[in-house]
């Protein structure tokens, strides 16, 4: 079997059921083993001196467990029924769309809901953020989401398999535990950002153009290439710039980490700054189409159109 021909139910798998609380409050779930394995490295390698050679080695160490894992588990009888599940389980669609969803129900009820809601996937001071600032880091996530969880993913399950998806989901979640330029992790976790930096180029101009010809604008296009780089990550504004054009809404811009209020320029500052809870959910509707014509164009590669 292709990859091909396990990745398209793996995404139908993800999209329809998601990850189950009934399964995942009785057994670990793979992105969290992942961050028990970081976690373990930056205990017993985050120390002393030639923090950044420890970093390069902790990644090195990390990488190379989970493509043996992967490759141990397509040797395994019904091999490919494993890949399917494991891929489903690391693809995130499902699973993010509820998260953003929920920040739009939690806003509906008030401010605080919102707030607490929206915590749930940010990492920024979710308290000092009124109605638009929640909605615009819902949106925000959601849009940056799509590419680490779903496309980026499907992509390089698709270019090497279970590897593939199983490296990259690694590599992705060490960025998001040590990929901080803090006085803890700038050395040791630079090898983890560059990676991930890498890993995600692609993929996530592949997400902006999807989002792009779901919506079938030309002017989309042009907005999202315009600015895509005034964001400060070398590819989430991909993603981010092309949800904004799609729904004609300003975001990214200033935000407050640890107290410090940011000077970023907003994503497409043309669009619309007082946002609600239904910007959300046309948010979640587009992303939602964008991952619909994903799976029709896979599909028409796989019967060989």
């Amino acid at each position: 079997m292709t990859h091909l021909d396990l990745l398209l139910p793996a995404l139908l798998l993800d999209a329809l059921i998601g990850d189950p609380n009934a399964i995942w409050a009785r057994l670990p779930h793979p992105a969290a083993l992942m961050g028990k394995a970081v976690a373990w490295c930056d205990t017993r390698l985050n120390r002393g001196p030639n923090r950044r050679a420890r970093g390069i080695l902790a990644l090195v160490i990390l990488v190379a467990a989970a493509a043996s894992l992967a490759c141990l588990i397509t040797k395994l009888p019904y091999g490919p029924l494993f890949e399917i599940l494991l891929a489903a389980i690391l693809l995130a669609q499902n699973s993010l769309m509820h998260h953003v969803g929920a920040v739009a129900r939690g806003l509906d009820q008030g401010l605080d809901q919102g707030r607490q809601a929206v915590a749930m996937i940010v990492g920024r001071d979710a308290t000092v953020l009124d109605q638009s600032g929640v909605a615009r880091s819902a949106i925000e996530s959601a849009a940056e989401n799509f590419s680490d969880g779903v496309v980026a993913p499907a992509f390089w399950f698709l270019l090497l398999g279970l590897p593939g998806i199983v490296v990259y989901k690694m590599v992705n979640t060490a960025d998001s535990m040590i990929g901080y330029r803090t006085d803890r992790y700038a050395q040791f976790g630079w090898a983890a950002a560059r990676l991930d930096d890498v890993l995600n180029w692609i993929p996530a101009r592949l997400s902006g153009l999807l989002i792009c010809a779901a919506h079938g604008s030309r002017r989309t296009v042009a907005l999202m290439r315009r600015d895509a780089p005034l964001h400060r990550s070398p590819n989430a504004g991909w993603p981010e710039a092309a949800t904004a054009a799609v729904l004609n809404v300003a975001i990214s811009g200033p935000r407050q980490y640890d107290g410090t209020m940011t000077t970023d320029p907003f994503v497409n500052p043309e669009g619309r700054k007082y946002l609600g809870p239904r910007d959300i959910d046309l948010a979640v509707r587009a992303l939602w189409r964008s991952w619909g014509l994903m799976v029709v164009l896979l599909a028409l590669v796989w019967i060989g159109i």
